[in-house]
């Protein structure tokens, strides 16, 4: 997957590996998941529809995530990095990550584009690492 809002690919493991995996890359790179929701789960319990697992982790590096809210204190409103782990319909797990530089594009302010790019770079080598 490559958009002008994200990048990822699939992956040649389990649902609950993948989640393994990318939660312990993630922090290698410095990132903690703040957030886990299980969209799945969500749409069962409240509109009981099935499909495919589809979790959404929130990923925040703290001395980034920082830097970002001293810079543009309102920045908040594009954090955290959100991970994505699902599963299509035919059972291949796919790991997606939001592209920083897109998100925080949107941020005028000249500090927050290099960081931009660091959290961007950190997020591909947690990709190639997968």
């Amino acid at each position: 997957m490559n958009s002008d809002f994200g990048f990822g690919k699939v992956v040649d493991v389990s649902f609950d590996d993948a989640i393994e995996k990318v939660t312990a890359e993630l922090e290698k790179e410095g990132f903690g998941v703040l957030s886990d929701i299980d969209v799945a789960a969500k749409m069962k319990a409240k509109l009981d529809k099935d499909m495919p697992r589809y979790r959404i982790l929130g990923a925040c590096n703290p001395a980034l995530a920082f830097q970002a809210i001293s810079a543009v204190e309102d920045i908040g409103l594009l954090l955290p990095c959100n991970v994505l782990v699902r599963e299509d319909a035919s059972d291949k797990v796919h790991v997606d990550f939001m592209d920083p530089e897109s998100v925080l594009s949107l941020v005028k302010d000249p500090g927050v584009a290099p960081l931009a790019s660091d959290v961007k770079d950190r997020l591909q080598r947690v990709l190639a690492a997968l």
